[in-house]
């Protein structure tokens, strides 16, 4: 049997014909003309090489394979009907699913921490699998499935893809609590005075935007450490002299050690969103989950 060609609506015509045994009935109840339904029952009987059902006095008599097809053929076609189901109404509490998102360790800290507590609550049966954030890639993964959702910049997105805005992000100066020079209202030329860390995300780099920025105004800051990851900065900055611009989402929570204030000249922020592919679209739990996402960023 060519299974590539079998068409699954006429294994949901076996099915009928099995548990009716009577060709009339089953065309009433799939709602077909029994010409239609002789027509695929001779279709079936080609594809499994066996008359399935035989002409008895009453109805039909289902053949010996005929019967040995019925529960696994139910069972799949049961499997079917719960797997469209699920998909159309899903139920958060009682649904097993794992969801791929990539995205950066910032992104990681600032959303998809509160996120998965949120699920554990919500929707324990749903888990979380994280993966870096690959532009390069990306397309690639989400048309393989590997990755169901990024969070990202929507505008670096494919324009293949489907996008939702999320927040704008705004940078802010952190410092250690007690910092013998960090106060509100410093100068730009006291912020470039002092010893910083930035964050290359491509690795090593020691100018970034924000240097720009600082020529435009006649200054040039003083990076003495050069991170790959935001995750790093607050800590190192907790505990020395060091200062950094960094995402406020990700050091809402830091205020015991941490000072935060307004960079002392304009940085531009970014935006955040949701990125994903039309295979993922209509989906009840990814939409269910881009949902809760979008829900848990307008109340944080």
């Amino acid at each position: 049997m060519d299974t590539k060609r079998l068409d699954l609506n006429l294994l949901v015509t076996l099915e009928t014909l099995l548990v009716e045994q009577n060709v009339t009935k089953a065309a009433a109840r799939l709602n077909l003309s029994q010409p239609a339904v002789s027509a695929q029952l001779n279709r079936l009987r080609h594809e499994f090489d066996d008359p399935l059902l035989i002409p008895a006095q009453r109805g039909m008599t289902p053949t010996a394979k005929a019967m040995e097809l019925l529960e696994p053929l139910r069972q799949a076609l049961d499997q079917v009907r719960a797997t469209v189901i699920s998909h159309r109404n899903f139920d958060p509490a009682e649904a097993k699913l794992t969801v791929s998102i990539a995205c950066t360790d910032y992104l990681q800290a600032a959303v998809v921490k509160p996120l998965v507590v949120e699920l554990r609550m919500r929707a324990p049966g749903v888990r979380v699998a994280l993966r870096n954030l690959d532009l390069t890639q990306l397309d690639a993964q989400m048309v393989r499935g590997d990755v169901d959702l990024a969070l990202m910049t929507p505008q670096a997105a494919s324009p293949s893809l489907r996008t939702r805005h999320l927040f704008n992000e705004r940078y802010v100066l952190i410092g250690r609590r007690k910092h013998p020079r960090l106060r509100e209202g410093i100068t730009v030329e006291e912020f470039a005075g002092m010893d910083q860390v930035i964050v290359s995300l491509d690795g090593g780099g020691f100018v970034t935007p924000v240097d720009s920025a600082l020529a435009d105004l006649g200054h040039r800051r003083n990076a003495v450490l050069s991170a790959a990851s935001f995750l790093f900065v607050p800590e190192i900055v907790s505990y020395s002299d060091f200062v950094a611009l960094v995402p406020e989402r990700l050091v809402r929570d830091r205020a015991d050690k941490l000072m935060v204030i307004d960079c002392p000249f304009p940085v531009e922020g970014f935006a955040v969103g949701m990125v994903w592919h039309e295979r993922c679209h209509g989906h009840g739990g990814q939409r269910w989950i881009r949902e809760a996402i979008v829900s848990l960023m307008a109340h944080t």
